[in-house]
């Protein structure tokens, strides 16, 4: 691929995230302190949104894997669902004029309608990766320069937000605002994407996928199987600490004013982070590259828990030290999950990336889920109340949530990373299998990394 192409393909997941770093960090703080609706209702929009995802998700691969049209198979998606998803966003961040049990509808409503359309989308986007190179080594570099537009978006929301919406007299208008911006704009991006790639990997012609078929490309992968653990470790570590910060800087440390600093210094930490992860990936492999990153997190992690609140330089330091931790995790699994296509093509005979990355991407979600539904439930449970002075026990919650949560993520991670399997070596193995046109289970060992 040259780098105009891998830029246009990145251009895609900065618009994604405006929309997604938007919902992840700032919805439940929309819902309960603008919109108004309890932390235990806004708990119930994330479970059942993700319950449905359970169901539209699958199907959502199925239905690209099996895609022909004279745009190939995954961009149609991303050409026509882009304005659609522009669209919800907007109504998302919009407080209508309803008493509490109206505004908790429209939550639901909006929240639903904003999970399947990012499905339709982000589905097809994340699957395209798959299609656009098969070399080991460039699908790393994809995923950076993937990962780099995605921690730029997640830089420009999670710091610009307070920034933009303090300039209005209402936060309602303020979020409604910053909405419209960046539905305009995410279009844009994801066309750009949809005119700067083409589909040059694509399943054998005679190929016809049964429902069966796709199940086994995901049941019969212990590979993938093990990347979905690294998935839902390292998004639900990354959701809990960005949607909990807000809370942390308001009412913990009393200094909203610099959640932007905060947020931009530890994006921004994260994108420096991306020009060192090609080359740990490439001197101790993936799997070593994301044991590297696990430890930093967690030894950053408990730094930050014993870390004064008086001291703020501290809160800087210790948090900076685990963004920049969590880079080779954001950045590898989504490097892995094309190399798990491969190696189910090899074993099973037949291509279903739709339905691999369906799977990966409602593990994505469910942690996010997990993430913010478990917040919204542990601010209910001890007693945190919008726009009020917290009580001790809330202010010691919302730090443990904060220090302590990636910590036995990380451990959990590592366990998954050790597991997978598909180094550099056997993934070039399998290659050449494929290429000669063979399937032989004898010809390549899978074992766990040491």
């Amino acid at each position: 691929m040259t780098n105009r192409q891998m830029i246009g393909y990145a251009m895609g997941d900065l618009g994604i995230n405006l929309y997604f770093i938007l919902v992840m960090t700032y919805l439940l703080y929309f819902y309960t302190d603008v919109l108004g609706i309890s932390a235990t209702a806004a708990a119930g929009v994330f479970g059942v949104a993700r319950v449905i995802d359970a169901v539209t998700d699958p199907i959502m691969g199925l239905l690209a894997e099996r895609t022909r049209s004279r745009y190939g198979r995954m961009r149609p998606y991303i050409l026509f669902g882009a304005l659609p998803l522009g669209l919800i966003t907007i109504l998302c961040f919009w407080v209508p004029p309803l008493a509490e049990p109206g505004k908790i509808l429209w939550a639901y409503l909006t929240y639903i309608l904003f999970s399947l359309l990012f499905t339709l989308v982000s589905i097809p986007y994340s699957t395209l990766s798959a299609s656009l190179t098969g070399d080991y080594a460039e699908r790393t570099k994809l995923s950076t320069w993937r990962m780099a537009a995605a921690f730029a978006g997640g830089l420009l929301v999670s710091s610009g937000t307070p920034l933009f919406v303090q300039g209005f007299a209402d936060k309602g208008d303020g979020y409604f605002s910053l909405a419209v911006i960046f539905g305009l704009v995410a279009t844009l991006l994801l066309w750009i994407t949809f005119a700067s790639t083409k589909e040059v990997i694509q399943p054998p012609l005679t190929q016809k996928l049964s429902l069966h078929d796709s199940a086994n490309a995901v049941l019969l992968n212990p590979p993938l199987l093990w990347v979905m653990g690294i998935f839902c470790c390292g998004m639900l570590s990354f959701t809990v600490r960005q949607a909990v910060t807000i809370y942390y800087f308001n009412y913990y440390l009393q200094a909203p004013a610099q959640l932007s600093l905060y947020f931009a210094i530890t994006i921004g930490v994260m994108l420096l982070g991306l020009l060192l992860v090609p080359y740990l990936a490439d001197r101790v492999g993936k799997t070593g590259a994301l044991l590297a990153g696990a430890w930093l997190t967690i030894a950053a992690s408990i730094g930050f828990y014993f870390n004064s609140p008086s001291n703020i330089v501290g809160v800087y330091i210790w948090g900076s030290l685990v963004a920049l931790g969590a880079t080779p995790v954001a950045v590898l699994g989504w490097a892995m999950i094309p190399d798990t296509v491969e190696y189910a093509q090899w074993k099973l005979g037949y291509r279903a990336d739709g339905a691999i990355f369906s799977v990966a991407s409602f593990f994505q979600k469910l942690a996010k889920a997990l993430g913010g539904a478990g917040l919204a439930l542990a601010l209910g449970a001890v007693g945190y109340v919008a726009n009020q002075p917290q009580s001790e026990a809330t202010l010691t919650a919302l730090h443990a949530i904060l220090t302590l949560t990636p910590v036995g993520l990380m451990l959990i991670l590592m366990v998954c990373a050790r597991n997978y399997g598909l180094d550099r070596n056997t993934h070039a193995r399998i290659r050449l299998s494929l290429d000669a046109g063979m399937t032989s289970s004898a010809s390549v060992e899978v074992a766990p990394q040491e």
